[in-house]
């Protein structure tokens, strides 16, 4: 079963990576608001409009307003990904993600609120557009889901050890181990570079762009695809060899 770049691995990975960058940006040098917790923000709103602040009130409806309008974008793209003919439609989201961070660089501290919009408007778009690895939802901003998904797929491992659910256990750790090491990374670079910072989350979008274009070429060689097909039809009775022997072996030991 063949899936497209946008479901692997290594691409997650990225993507998570920048996720957890952002929310550290954001919290750091932007105010102290979540980019893509949106619940934080919602707790926060809660809190401050029952004290009667309206205007730190408002302040935390900004980013959850963007973060809808996010959505609606990403999904609008998608219903016109025929118009589309060079690149990929999640690619042309990427793009767009790009450029608002880019943007987001050059704003001053007075302008935090806007700031802070615009990151969870691009953080709602990468939500909403990569949200599956190897067929399995999971969440790039995140890790709420990612760590029940996890925590799930242990316990059936531990008790049936079984082979996908350590597979999807290990994804979703390493989705997780990576989101936290984007958050430290970004906690590092604001220190240092300040609102600036987050054009290094720029380039790591620019990879996963970039990746889209290699992988789609590889998949779409049909020479690379029969030798890729190959390769796996190999490894399959590898393993399934494998197996044998060591059930054969566990026998004999029993007798």
């Amino acid at each position: 079963m063949r899936r497209h770049i946008s479901e692997t691995l290594h691409l997650g990975m990225l993507l998570a990576a920048v996720g957890g960058f952002l929310d550290a940006y954001t919290y750091l040098s932007r105010g102290k608001v979540f980019a893509n917790a949106q619940t934080g923000n919602l707790v926060l709103l809660g809190i401050r409009a029952f004290e009667g602040d309206w205007q730190t009130a408002l302040h935390y409806v900004v980013p959850v307003c963007a973060f809808v309008l996010g959505v609606v974008l990403a999904e609008s793209i998608r219903f016109r990904r025929d118009r589309f003919m060079t690149l990929h439609w999640r690619q042309l989201v990427l793009l767009q993600e790009i450029v608002f961070l880019c943007a987001v660089g050059f704003l001053p501290h007075t302008l935090d609120p806007l700031a802070n919009a615009l990151v969870s408007f691009v953080c709602a778009m990468q939500v909403h557009t990569f949200h599956k690895i190897h067929g399995h939802v999971y969440a790039s901003t995140m890790c709420i889901g990612d760590l029940r998904s996890g925590v799930e797929a242990f316990c059936i491992w531990r008790k049936s050890h079984e082979p996908h659910a350590k597979d999807r256990m290990v994804r979703y750790f390493g989705i997780i181990f990576l989101f936290a090491l984007g958050a430290g990374l970004g906690s590092k670079s604001a220190a240092q570079l300040g609102g600036r910072a987050i054009w290094l989350s720029c380039c790591f979008l620019l990879v996963s762009f970039t990746l889209m274009f290699i992988r789609e070429e590889l998949e779409e060689n049909p020479v690379i695809e029969k030798d890729l097909t190959e390769i796996r039809q190999e490894t399959r009775e590898i393993n399934h060899a494998l197996k044998q022997e060591l059930q054969e072996e566990h026998r004999e030991l029993k007798e």
